[in-house]
């Protein structure tokens, strides 16, 4: 069986999948140090954000708003829980929903979390008003990208 080739794909540099993908990273490397001090990792500290928002969320609520699947988070939620961060308990009104909520512990680190954004910020040479802009054009990307896939709600 022969296959039909198109055209090569572009290169890496030109493709704008890669260009988000390698800025998500390098801003995961100038987060690293300060999530170090903090006991995080970067998603932990994505569903501590969600948290921090709006406290007492189920495990669906919060995959849905991270687009993950709820099966992904819940060893991220054990850890979150052995640290002493948040604590996951039956939702009594439906037993099957697990309801994550944050401890003191869990609210105290977000005054630490403020010095992320500083940081990109400093890094990017960026003023706020560019890197807002920014934020909103590709969270419209994202949301048009996502409109068009059935079986997925848009992330906050």
């Amino acid at each position: 069986m022969t296959q039909k080739k198109g055209p090569p794909p572009p290169p890496m540099g030109d493709q704008l999948c890669y260009a988000i993908y390698s800025a998500s990273m390098a801003i995961q490397r100038i987060y690293k140090p300060l999530l170090d001090k903090m006991g995080l990792t970067y998603p932990q500290y994505l569903v501590l954000n969600v948290l921090w928002r709006e406290d007492e969320q189920t495990v669906s609520g919060i995959a849905e708003q991270l687009a993950l699947e709820s099966s992904t988070l819940t060893p991220l939620l054990k850890r979150l829980e052995s640290a002493g961060l948040v604590c996951r308990t039956r939702n009594p009104h439906n037993e099957r929903q697990v309801v994550v909520a944050l401890t003191e512990q869990g609210r105290a680190l977000r005054s630490d979390a403020g010095c992320l954004g500083d940081s990109l910020l400093e890094a990017s040479g960026q003023s706020p008003a560019e890197l807002a802009e920014l934020n909103k054009r590709i969270r419209a990307l994202r949301d048009a990208i996502y409109s068009g896939m059935e079986g997925w709600n848009l992330p906050v």
